[in-house]
């Protein structure tokens, strides 16, 4: 398997389902992460912004639905996550523990053996609506 690949399906199945040390050994010290309205910093900005996604939604599980496609140090892919909601997105009605599953694209630089950069783009809206929060 590509190193590349490699590190991809570690940070979709390894690191989004809650294992935060994987951040260290697959992300550069620069890393930077660009989520919607939010830029992060570094290993640990990273975890932090999945540990908080964790605060919302329990039994988080991901998977991959097309790709990783890997061209000139980037990588491509589009992905699935599942949970069940526990609290905390604003203007939420569901009860916790509705489940919730919604799907997104990641964009990736990389630089040698790690993930340099993120990109984003998820179906936050129709995660919204799944809770409750719109309308």
């Amino acid at each position: 398997m590509d190193t590349l690949e490699t590190l991809y399906r570690r940070w979709l199945f390894e690191l989004w389902p809650g294992d935060l040390d994987v951040a260290a050994q697959i992300l550069t010290p620069g890393f930077t992460g660009h989520w919607p309205g939010l830029e992060v910093h570094g290993p640990d900005g990273a975890a932090e912004q999945i540990r908080r996604s964790h605060q919302m939604f329990d039994d988080v599980r991901t998977t991959l639905e097309v790709g990783p496609v890997i061209a000139d140090g980037m990588i491509a892919a589009r992905w699935a996550f599942h949970g069940a909601y526990r609290q905390g997105v604003p203007g939420a009605t569901a009860p916790p523990g509705t489940r919730v599953s919604f799907t997104g694209h990641d964009l990736f630089r990389a630089e040698g053996d790690r993930l340099a950069e993120y990109w984003v783009v998820s179906d936050a809206l129709g995660m919204m609506n799944a809770l409750g929060a719109l309308g």
